[in-house]
């Protein structure tokens, strides 16, 4: 039997009940739980989705590589003599011509004064000789002489004129050699460190190197593709599958810090050999370089757009599942609200987007956030737009639809 609290408990239990199903009797329509309320049917909860628009993409491709400077000469001494004078700062800027060494010229000055004097000699001689044979043509004329003295005086006085042409290129080479004692730049760039200092005996033997100078503006940057990469993008050109740019290839520079350099380059030529060795091809480009920050040597990724691919669409990495049974699946929010997978094909990513190059049509609304409002039983949904800047626009319904989804619990 029971006792008589048990008894007072459960009366009061029963009595509660009853007041409770008499309150949900005369609940006003519309109310929660009340017939013809929507409590058993929640608002369908917000998503956020972009519109697939078309649009044409570069193809970018990024690949290790060097700069090197555009033009390269070694400054070397043609003449053999001590170095008596560096003419230049070290590390500065020179222009073609510009003084750069002297070496000791005494030597060279008194060749060219030797030489001019052989030729002051020879062009006497070409004077005596000319004016003998002038005087030796009347006679051998009016037979005064005989004709072996004439022609052996025209043929001394033209021995005497090839002398002097003799004694002139004589006098050319000694000021050449004179001039290579004055040591210039032979090109326009940076010029580096002195290799020889004053004092030092040069040009015995060999062309001693002094210095080097550069032209790093513009630089050239050598990358390497593998062939099977460049031969795939030539048959994708002629398929007409991609779009060569009109203004040609464009370089973006990548530098160790992972900053962009702000200048572009363009692609000059890809070689037409194949290193044996390494499977890949060398491409050539010319990258701008006015306030001379970048410098020959170093190593930096390059950014190549060498194609574009037209009529694509680009969505924003979290939009697609990627390595699932059915391949690169997205969800697609359609004019009903209704959520479908669909399979879509991927070409690669842009600036953190895929490029979609099949599978959606211009339109379709494509969901980016909200995916975790479908595993709750959602079976509709309201898209409304997302933006990157405020990945949580579509968040601000989800504690709505939480206390909906817990009411009809």
């Amino acid at each position: 039997m029971l006792s008589i609290r048990s008894q007072a408990l459960m009366a009061a239990a029963l009595c509660a009940g009853l007041a409770l199903t008499g309150c949900g009797k005369e609940a006003a329509p519309g109310a929660p739980g009340a017939p013809g309320g929507g409590g058993a049917h929640p608002p369908p909860p917000e998503v956020g989705v972009i519109i697939a628009t078309p649009t044409n993409v570069g193809l970018v491709t990024e690949l290790p590589g060097r700069l090197e400077a555009s033009r390269v000469a070694q400054v070397r001494a043609r003449a053999a003599g001590i170095l008596q004078k560096r003419v230049f700062a070290e590390g500065s800027d020179v222009k073609a011509g510009q003084v750069l060494f002297r070496i000791d010229s005494a030597p060279y000055q008194a060749a060219l004064q030797s030489a001019q004097a052989a030729l002051a000699r020879a062009q006497a001689n070409a004077v005596q000789a000319q004016a003998l044979a002038d005087r030796d043509r009347p006679l051998a004329e009016a037979n005064a002489i005989s004709q072996q003295e004439y022609t052996t005086a025209v043929a001394a006085a033209k021995t005497a004129q090839a002398d002097v042409a003799a004694g002139r290129a004589a006098v050319k080479a000694a000021q050449i050699n004179l001039g290579y004692a004055t040591v210039t730049a032979p090109i326009s760039g940076r010029i580096g460190r002195a290799l020889v200092t004053e004092g030092a005996l040069v040009g015995q033997g060999e062309a001693t190197q002094l210095a080097l100078v550069q032209q790093i503006d513009p630089l050239y940057l050598n990358v390497t593709q593998t062939a099977a990469e460049v031969m795939k993008l030539q048959q994708q050109l002629a398929a007409g599958k991609l779009a060569r740019d009109a203004q040609g290839a464009t370089v973006q520079i990548v530098l160790e810090d992972g900053s962009i350099y702000p200048l572009e380059g363009h692609l000059l030529f890809t070689d037409l050999s194949v290193d044996p060795a390494t499977g890949n091809v060398l491409l050539r480009a010319s990258v701008p370089n006015p306030e001379h920050a970048l410098l020959p040597g170093l190593f930096v990724r390059a950014r190549l757009m060498q194609a574009q691919i037209d009529n694509v669409m680009l969505l924003p990495q979290q939009t697609v599942t990627r390595g699932s049974a059915a391949g690169d699946v997205v969800m697609v929010v359609g004019r009903d609200g209704t959520v479908a997978p669909r399979p879509v094909k991927i070409a690669g990513q842009q600036s953190g987007q895929w490029i979609v190059t099949g599978g959606l049509k211009p339109g379709e609304q494509v969901m980016v956030e909200g995916a975790s409002k479908l595993m709750m039983g959602a079976k509709t949904v309201k898209p409304v737009p997302w933006s990157p800047r405020a990945p949580g626009a579509s968040g601000a319904a989800a504690p709505a639809a939480a206390a909906a989804s817990a009411a009809s619990r």
